[in-house]
């Protein structure tokens, strides 16, 4: 019987760099770093508030083939790929800490029918929403 998500994938370009974006800018703890044969590198991190959930930072490679990695990397490189809706509680304030840290923003805090968004880009061109919930309106 499945209990929970333990595990998402988000792909990166760099691990190093990825995992002190996730670490340094938005408070993620680091999980697992261990290199297993053939250079092959598993890089994970979690958010302390939610322990059970890591995120694999990726690089695009096996078990992909060279094409599907190809397009990963071409896709990061345009900002095309959605990474995660990170929840908090206060949206406004969470948009201007990080972009104090220099985090690019392609939307700035709007109300939406389930709360308040802004969306974001991490270093590697992901897009994560941050989300404020609310009550829903129709």
């Amino acid at each position: 019987m499945i209990t929970n998500v333990s595990l998402v994938t988000v792909y990166c370009l760099d691990q190093d760099k990825a995992r002190d974006f996730y670490v340094d800018v938005l408070g993620f703890e680091p999980h697992t770093d261990v290199t297993m044969g053939e250079g092959f590198r598993w890089v994970t991190v979690n958010h302390p508030r939610q322990p059970e959930l890591e995120l694999t930072l990726m690089t695009p490679g096996p078990p992909l083939d060279s094409e599907g990695a190809d397009f990963i990397r071409r896709q990061l490189g345009k900002g095309q790929l959605g990474g995660l809706g990170l929840r908090v509680d206060d949206c406004r304030k969470t948009h201007a800490e990080l972009s104090a840290k220099g985090v690019v923003f392609l939307q700035e805090p709007a109300a939406r029918p389930y709360g308040m968004e802004a969306v974001m880009r991490d270093n590697s061109g992901n897009w994560l929403v941050l989300v404020e919930p609310g009550d829903f309106t129709a």
